[in-house]
């Protein structure tokens, strides 16, 4: 999935914050869930207007930028 088409920022919505395309949903909303021991499909169930898709490619993509990210072996 294009990353364009999971999350996206506009000033007009929630003032800036990352929120799922086509929705009012911020972003950080899944992750707290997930963290608080949640599964997806209760974020899902909460949050409707979210695609299954888009949810899961947040997670690739935040996966994804964590992994590229970390410090490799022998790295500082």
């Amino acid at each position: 999935m294009d990353p364009r088409s999971v999350v996206h920022c506009d000033p007009e919505i929630l003032f800036g914050t990352p929120v799922f395309v086509g929705t009012r949903v911020p972003s950080q909303i899944l992750f707290e869930f997930l963290a608080a021991g949640d599964s997806l499909e209760t974020f899902l169930d909460a949050f409707p207007s979210v695609k299954r898709e888009q949810a899961i490619a947040a997670i690739e993509l935040a996966a994804r930028a964590l992994a590229e990210g970390a410090p490799r072996v022998g790295e500082r």
